[in-house]
């Protein structure tokens, strides 16, 4: 299938879809080497008692999976972007492997930070997978970093295991800690990058954003400066990451940031929600926000494009304009033109 049949072809799959999946299309000059992977992010399934959970969030888990198995081309892999869990329970950690195990592809892990908190990420390693890793596929060098650790003085001064997972699940929380990839996970990442190609594409999945946005919420990684030094020298780098449940996106150097939408539920931006600094990235154009009456609204998929380093995000919004944010080689930095001019005024009832 040609990549013209190829984007029809998954547009009239997915226009009517209200599901928070990513498809990520890699694209190259030789067509013959592009290649596509599904990305589902922030699944958060919560256990009330015994075997019941939260059933939105299952059912949006369970959507996106059902979702992922239709694709058509089939994906060649399906990454999970962090937070399959809400408080770190094995038992949460095993309902959601459980949903996820009826994809017809097994996924690779990204950890986030309410997968780790409550033992660690000890139940996560012996059960999901390593905290950080990388592999190759087709030319493209991937990355995944886990970004949510933080100080052990942090980490060690709680009483107990359930208490240390609850100030770092909070999203307004002064009691929490910023995020980072830390000294040692920063060597790894030096020595692996040094076998790598300058000219090789490559793709970093964090769930944490690489960049410093917003404190009070660790929309921030206290080390990012350093993680986008080390990928500096290289000609193409995007970044992709879950946590912050909204449309973000950024262009830092030669590193193109995009975000994914969450299955469980979306966040404001923190400019709607308090008046203390933050950093959201200035090319980011606001998105009408979620419907209370709506469950599934806010949350979305996003197909992305890339191609000779330059990176074109295709949103699909429930029930709101589709949105394309694309690089633009004049002003070299991602627009969102069609949305800027033809902008609904914003939603407020959030």
């Amino acid at each position: 299938m040609n990549r013209r049949d190829f984007l029809k072809h998954s547009g009239l799959l997915l226009a009517a879809s209200t599901l928070p999946l990513s498809l990520v299309e890699l694209a190259f000059a030789n067509t013959e080497d592009n290649f596509s992977f599904a990305y589902i992010s922030d699944a958060h399934i919560q256990q009330i008692k015994g075997t019941q959970f939260v059933r939105n969030w299952d059912k949006g888990l369970m959507r996106a999976v059902a979702e992922a198995n239709l694709l058509d081309p089939k994906p060649d892999f399906i990454m999970f972007g962090g937070d399959l869990a809400q408080l770190g329970k094995p038992e949460e950690i095993d309902h959601g492997l459980e949903i996820l195990s009826a994809l017809h592809q097994k996924p690779r892990f990204v950890l986030g930070e309410h997968d780790f908190y409550l033992d660690m990420g000890e139940y996560w390693a012996k059960k999901v997978s390593e905290h950080y890793y990388s592999f190759d596929h087709k030319g493209v060098h991937f990355i995944v970093l886990n970004s949510i650790l933080t100080h052990d003085e942090w980490s060690n001064k709680w009483s107990s295991p359930q208490e240390r997972m609850a100030m770092m699940a909070g999203l307004d929380n002064p009691l929490g800690s910023p995020f980072m990839v830390g000294e040692a996970q920063r060597n790894w990442l030096k020595a692996d990058l040094d076998k790598v190609d300058k000219k090789t594409p490559v793709v970093v999945f964090s769930h944490s954003p690489l960049q410093k946005i917003y404190k009070g919420w660790n929309f921030w990684t206290d080390d990012a400066e350093q993680v986008q030094a080390l990928l500096k020298p290289f000609n193409k780098v995007t970044v992709i990451y879950g946590h912050v449940h909204q449309i973000q996106y950024n262009q830092i150097g030669n590193i193109s940031f995009h975000s994914v939408m969450a299955t469980a539920w979306p966040w404001p931006y923190p400019s709607t929600y308090a008046q203390a600094e933050q950093f959201l990235p200035k090319l980011t154009v606001e998105m009408n926000r979620a419907d209370p009456f709506f469950e599934r609204d806010a949350t979305g998929w996003q197909l992305i494009d890339i191609a000779n380093g330059n990176t074109a995000v295709h949103y699909s919004l429930p029930e709101n304009k589709p949105r394309t944010v694309a690089f633009n080689p004049k002003t070299k930095r991602p627009e969102d033109s069609e949305y800027q001019q033809q902008r609904d005024l914003p939603q407020t009832h959030y």
